[in-house]
C-alpha cells in the first residue's frame, strides 16, 4: 500500500504545481499588442535612450548628407568616382591599383562590428544601422503628421474623407521629398554633387547618376516606410548569425524574471510583495514601443534590435510607481543568473572571444595604417611590347620595345625620370630628358625603347632593372622606385 500511497502523493503534487502554473499564466497573459500580418505603429519613447538615438541619428545623416559638400584639395572631399576609378577619402587618394586598402577598410568594419557584437550585442542595429535609422525618421514623419501611436490607430480605422486625405497627402509629401533628397545625396557620393543637383535640376544629368538617384531614393522609401520592422524580422542576415557572437558574458537588453513575476495590474504605491506579485504591472507598454514588436519579457529574440525603448518605457512607468528603474535594462545573462555581480560586467571583457576579435580588429587596422603610410604615389608597371619581340636599330643595336604604365596617385603633378641597368653598354630611349610630367590622379602610357650592344645580348632572355625617380614639381626631394624586366637577345 505504500508505494500506492506515494504515487497518489506525486500525483497530486503534479497536478497542484500544474495549477499553479496556469494561474501564474492566466496572470502573466498580455493582450496582443501588434496582431498578426498588420503593420506594427509603435508608440513614441521618451528618455535618455530615445535621446541617444537622436544623436546617433543626427551623427549619421550628418555624415551622410553634408559630408559630400566639403571640399578638400579643390575637389570633393569624399568622392567614390566609378567612372575614373578613383576614390578620394579626404586627403587618401586611391586608384584602382589600390583596391587592396578599400578591402583592408570593409574588413575593419567587419571585425569592428563583429567585436563590439560580442561586447554589446546589437547596438549598431539599435543606433546606427541605416535600416533602423531611416525607419525612425519616417516614424518622426507618422507622428509630426498623424500624431503619436493611438491617433495614427484611430486614423487608420477611420473611413476615407477630406480630413484622412489632407494628412495622408501631407505624410506623403514630406516622405517622398525625404526620400528624394536622400536619393540625390546618394547620387552625390559618386558625382561631384555641386555639379550633379544644378545638373539635375536643369535636365543636364547624366543617366546613370538619376536612375542611382531614384532607384536609391525609392529603395528608402520602400524599406524604411513600406517594410519597416519587416526587413529586421525577415530579411536581415545579420539577426541570424547574430547568435555565434553572443556568449554569457554579452550586454544586452533582459528583463529580470525574478523581480518582475509574476506580473500583474496593481494599485499605485502597493508593496508588490504585499499583493504576491513582481514589480512588473502587466501594461504592455514595452510592447507599444518597440519597433519590431516583441516582447522582451519572453526572454532574448534574434529579432530584437537593441534600441532599447523598452527600457526608457518601463523605466517611466517605474518612477510612476515608485519602484526603482532597471526591471528592463542593458545587462548580462551571467549577471542575470547571479554568477557575478553585475559591477563586474566590465571585468569579463578580458576574455578570449573579445581577445580574438579584437587581435584580429588591430592587426587588420596596423596592416591598413602601414600600407597607407608605406603607399607609392606614383606606380609604374612594365609591359613588354610583344609584337616586337627583338630588332635592330638605326646604330646597328638591339632594341626591345616597353610600355610604361605610370599613375599617379597624388593629389599634386609629379614629374618621373628612368633609368634602366643589366649591360655595360645600355641606353633608354622615349623619355623626355628632363622627365615625364605626370598630373594629379593621372594614369599615362609612355612607349620607351632599351637598346644593348649584339655582343651583349645572346639569344633568350636577359635581366634588366628599371629605376624611376619621380617628385612633385617645383619640389627637390625625390622617391625612387625598381621595377624588373627582361631583354630579349637575338
Amino acid at each position: 500500500m505504500q508505494p500506492e500511497n506515494e504515487n497518489k502523493l506525486a500525483r497530486q503534487a503534479e497536478q497542484d504545481g500544474s495549477s499553479r502554473k496556469k494561474a501564474v499564466h492566466s496572470q502573466a497573459s498580455v493582450i496582443q499588442i501588434h496582431p498578426a500580418g498588420e503593420r506594427i505603429h509603435p508608440k513614441k519613447a521618451e528618455g535618455r535612450f530615445a535621446k541617444l538615438r537622436i544623436l546617433a541619428v543626427l551623427a549619421t545623416q550628418f555624415v551622410f548628407y553634408v559630408i559630400p559638400w566639403f571640399n578638400w584639395s579643390g575637389r570633393q572631399a569624399v568622392l567614390f568616382d566609378i567612372p575614373d576609378r578613383h576614390f578620394y577619402i579626404f586627403g587618401l587618394s586611391l586608384g584602382m591599383g589600390d583596391l587592396i586598402y578599400l578591402a583592408l577598410l570593409l574588413m575593419i568594419c567587419a571585425f569592428g562590428l563583429f567585436w563590439w557584437t560580442t561586447i554589446a550585442g546589437r547596438l549598431w542595429c539599435g543606433y546606427s544601422c541605416p535600416q533602423t535609422v531611416y525607419t525612425e525618421i519616417m516614424l518622426w514623419i507618422d507622428n509630426l503628421v498623424e500624431g503619436d501611436r493611438n491617433k495614427r490607430l484611430k486614423l487608420e480605422k477611420a473611413p476615407w474623407n477630406f480630413e484622412k486625405i489632407r494628412i495622408k497627402a501631407t505624410k506623403y509629401l514630406l516622405i517622398f521629398l525625404f526620400c528624394a533628397w536622400t536619393g540625390i545625396t546618394f547620387a552625390g557620393w559618386f558625382n561631384p554633387i555641386r555639379e550633379f543637383v544644378p545638373a539635375l535640376f536643369t535636365f543636364n544629368a547624366g543617366g546613370g547618376a538619376i536612375f542611382a538617384a531614384a532607384f536609391y531614393g525609392f529603395v528608402t522609401f520602400f524599406f524604411a516606410h513600406i517594410m519597416r520592422e519587416k526587413v529586421c524580422l525577415h530579411m536581415c542576415p545579420y539577426a541570424r548569425f547574430q547568435s555565434a557572437m553572443f556568449d554569457k558574458d554579452t550586454l544586452i537588453i533582459s528583463y529580470d524574471v525574478e523581480r518582475g513575476e509574476p506580473r500583474g495590474a496593481r494599485k499605485k504605491n502597493v508593496d508588490p510583495k504585499e499583493a504576491g506579485l513582481g514589480d512588473c504591472i502587466n501594461c504592455a507598454m514595452c510592447v507599444q514601443v518597440c519597433p519590431v514588436g516583441i516582447d522582451i519579457r519572453n526572454g532574448l529574440q534574434y529579432q530584437c534590435i537593441g534600441c532599447a525603448a523598452c527600457i526608457d518605457a518601463c523605466d517611466e512607468i517605474m518612477d510612476k510607481m515608485n519602484y526603482p528603474r532597471g526591471l528592463i535594462r542593458y545587462t548580462t545573462e551571467g549577471a542575470l543568473e547571479h554568477e557575478y555581480e553585475e559591477k563586474d560586467i566590465k571585468k569579463r571583457l578580458k576574455r578570449p572571444r573579445v581577445a580574438g576579435y579584437g587581435a584580429v580588429l588591430a592587426v587588420v587596422v596596423i596592416a591598413f595604417l602601414v600600407g597607407i603610410s608605406h603607399r607609392k604615389m606614383v606606380e609604374v608597371d612594365i609591359l613588354k611590347d610583344r609584337g616586337v619581340m627583338v630588332r635592330e636599330n638605326s646604330k646597328g643595336w638591339l632594341e626591345n620595345a616597353y610600355n610604361l604604365r605610370i599613375i599617379n596617385n597624388s593629389e599634386r603633378e609629379q614629374v618621373l625620370t628612368a633609368s634602366v641597368s643589366g649591360f655595360e653598354d645600355i641606353a633608354l630611349t622615349g623619355l623626355p630628358e628632363d622627365g615625364i610630367k605626370i598630373a594629379p590622379r593621372e594614369t599615362v602610357t609612355v612607349p620607351v625603347q632599351v637598346s644593348t650592344i649584339p655582343e651583349y645580348a645572346d639569344k633568350g632572355s636577359h635581366p634588366l632593372q628599371f629605376t624611376f625617380r619621380y617628385h612633385e614639381s617645383g619640389a627637390e626631394e625625390q622617391t625612387v622606385i625598381t621595377e624588373d624586366a627582361v631583354f630579349i637577345g637575338e
